[in-house]
């Protein structure tokens, strides 16, 4: 593969590595996905300040939260204690990625809540978990986060990881059975990040071996992952 195919071929949709294409045209579109893009279309006009998108690993979160970042030119914040977050959120809109993961201080996140709220602007913050199931001990931050929007990301179907492996590999310029897209998409974890995973390894491994990608080559993929799923 030319250099030019290789660079073509990294032009990735809906994949969170730090050279992703983040942009809303490189979104795939399903059901699982309409409520959290719309949410992130409507702003400013929210139904309100706070917006919590949440859902799996993989899910899309990141890919949405960058399109709203670069969209609103929000901040990304991490309200520990001593962080000047709650200024940020009195400047413009911010961003909290990854809340369940990096965690925060209550009385820092409330401080930001009050500050986007006083002043008229927005906050976005992503989770695996509802805010239900973070670790609140502050009675007025479970307040402020109960009358948060918050917009469930649901793992990746059938048909759109089916339609997202086809989409990498014909952005590396390769084609691939339909029958071999079915039995990864059937093995392989339900994440979008599997699927870039899965798809990069295959690309390298047919391109070292100077061969096409076979349903054997597949199979020593998804094993090497954990995925190898049921035996037929």
């Amino acid at each position: 593969m030319n250099d030019a195919k290789r660079k073509a071929g990294e032009q990735l949709p809906l994949v969170f590595t730090h050279d992703a294409a983040t942009g809303r045209d490189d979104l795939l579109i399903s059901d699982r996905l309409s409520a959290a893009v719309t949410i992130v279309d409507a702003w400013p006009q929210w139904p309100s300040p706070v917006v919590i998108l949440a859902g799996p690993v993989g899910s899309g979160k990141s890919h949405l939260a960058s399109i709203w970042k670069e969209h609103s030119g929000a901040q990304s914040i991490h309200p520990k204690s001593g962080s000047n977050a709650a200024v940020a959120a009195a400047a413009g809109p911010v961003l909290f990625e990854d809340v369940d993961r990096e965690g925060f201080d209550d009385t820092a996140l409330f401080h930001v809540i009050n500050s986007v709220r006083e002043n008229g602007h927005s906050l976005m913050m992503t989770s695996r978990l509802w805010p239900m199931s973070w670790p609140v001990e502050l009675p007025d931050l479970r307040s402020r986060l109960k009358a948060a929007t918050v917009v469930e990301i649901g793992e990746p179907d059938e048909e759109l990881l089916s339609q997202v492996i086809v989409k990498l590999f014909s952005d590396r310029q390769l084609n691939i059975d339909d029958k071999l897209v079915f039995y990864i998409v059937n093995r392989m974890e339900r994440s979008l990040n599997a699927a870039q995973t899965i798809v990069e390894r295959l690309d390298r491994l047919a391109w070292s071996r100077g061969t096409k990608i076979t349903r054997a080559m597949a199979a020593e993929v998804l094993n090497e992952l954990g995925n190898s799923g049921p035996v037929d």
